[in-house]
């Protein structure tokens, strides 16, 4: 590699990375042919960082930066590589050599480089550059992954008012790229504050998407080798734990918006109030429109979980955040006061219970009616959630019972102890047959009112 290295040093920085891009080809190539997962060595590298991402190796010396010019020559130069290599493996191993984060001073380059490498492909629909970003979206720390999706959304929703509708075309082009966009996009905003409420037109982007074809969820969670514990600070299977929290704080979160645009002293003009009072209500018609896909997509799930022999064994909508989920709803609850937000309340403990016993319903949630029944006690009441919690759920895997077997089991609403099982009763001797009654067709019967 220091031949290499000296041959790249004498060319300019566009030639250099496209000259490290040939020899990674080569490099690549020749390890996939003895191993089928090479590893990278140090110094390809070393190469990838001072001639990619212009990192110098020697310690103390300035930085090298392209000017705008450069950057997209560059970024072309990476797009119509992806597109005319034909080996998926050679793209897929070479993609992820370049932007998977190793820990050191490149990698705010390297998540740079990426998020306009990727914003370019959205743009001019380079497709093998789409289907590697979603690998890497699947097989990289969350943290980058929002990083990645936070980029997205500032080019799309952010800096060029209608460039939205170039986003939305790539739906048909890269179907799992949408689906592990739509999982990073849900981590990035979780609705915890004003700031993290998703946008209008990337709300509208995503419920078209899932409208259109609500098993655009599970495009990973199906093309994918699963094992039964997924490793954890990595993006889920499948959006559905983030939709979820979605739907159900959103009458709350934006009830919390309302509330602190009043409070902060300025009350809106007339129109500008208009103008809010109408995108708020086209967000919530969104917001029901993408709960009733979500249900769509759980009652789904069970023949997808039996068919992976993963019913019972992996829960795609985990316990564990079903827990913060609730104690999120609960403290907004207190926050807005239940008096001028009974409204908000109820419907976002209408689509927590609606959420909740279909999950349990089609095995992608896994917890007993005890967990249930601690976890949400703490909530205001509501009538739908006090029978989910009370009512049948998702009994754990028997061995005597097929799969997929709800048992319609009822327990007594909460306060009240449950009653021991009676005893069998004795079985009553055989009553004798009843003589058979000969029908006389004319025959009139006495009819007298009861008084």
């Amino acid at each position: 590699m220091s031949d290499i290295r000296h041959s790249l040093l004498r060319r300019d920085a566009l030639s250099a990375a496209k000259e490290v891009l040939y020899h990674l080809d080569i490099y690549f190539s020749s390890q996939l042919q003895n191993a089928p997962l090479p590893l990278v060595d140090k110094g390809p590298a070393e190469l990838l960082e001072e001639f990619l991402f212009q990192v110098p190796k020697e310690r103390g010396a300035p930085p090298k930066r392209l000017n705008s010019l450069q950057e997209l020559q560059l970024l072309e130069i990476m797009c119509n590589y992806f597109q005319e290599q034909t080996k998926d493996s050679v793209r897929q191993i070479i993609f992820s050599s370049l932007f998977s984060p190793q820990g050191n001073k490149a990698d705010d380059s390297r998540m740079a480089l990426l998020g306009k490498l990727v914003s370019m492909a959205v743009a001019v629909c380079r497709v093998p550059v789409l289907e590697c970003a979603a690998f890497w979206l699947q097989r990289t720390p969350a943290v980058y992954c929002v990083r990645l999706a936070r980029a997205l959304v500032d080019d799309y929703c952010n800096l060029v008012p209608g460039s939205i509708q170039t986003l939305k075309q790539i739906f048909s082009a890269s179907p799992r790229f949408c689906c592990q966009f739509i999982t990073s996009v849900t981590a990035l905003y979780d609705l915890s504050s004003d700031d993290l409420i998703p946008p209008s037109d990337l709300l509208e982007l995503i419920v078209s998407w899932i409208f259109e074809d609500p098993r655009l969820i599970l495009i990973t969670f199906l093309n994918t080798p699963i094992a039964a514990n997924l490793p954890i600070g990595f993006l889920e299977l499948t959006p559905l734990t983030g939709l979820i929290r979605w739907c159900v704080k959103a009458p709350l979160a934006y009830k919390r918006k309302k509330k602190a645009s009043l409070s902060n002293g300025h009350p809106p003009n007339k129109i500008a109030k208009d103008s809010t009072s109408g995108e708020d209500r086209d967000c919530h018609q969104l917001y029901s429109k993408l709960h009733l896909s979500v249900l769509q997509v759980l009652m789904m799930l069970q023949g997808h979980l039996t068919e992976k022999n993963l019913y019972g064994r992996l829960g795609l909508v985990p316990f564990d955040h079903v827990v913060p989920l609730v104690e999120e709803i609960n403290r907004l609850s207190d926050e807005l006061n239940p008096l001028n937000a009974s409204k908000e309340i109820e419907l976002a403990l209408d689509r927590l219970a609606q959420a909740l016993q279909v999950a349990m319903a089609s095995g992608a949630l896994l917890c007993t009616r005890d967990d249930l029944r601690t976890v949400c006690s703490r909530l205001p009441h509501n009538n739908l959630l006090q029978l989910v919690i009370s009512g049948p759920v998702q009994q754990p895997t028997h061995g005597a019972l097929p799969p997929g077997f709800y048992p319609h089991i009822h327990t007594p609403p909460l306060g009240y102890p449950a009653h021991a099982a009676h005893p069998a009763l004795p079985a009553h001797p055989a009553l004798p047959a009843h003589p058979v009654q000969t029908f006389i067709p004319g025959m009139t019967f006495p009819y007298r009112p009861i008084r």
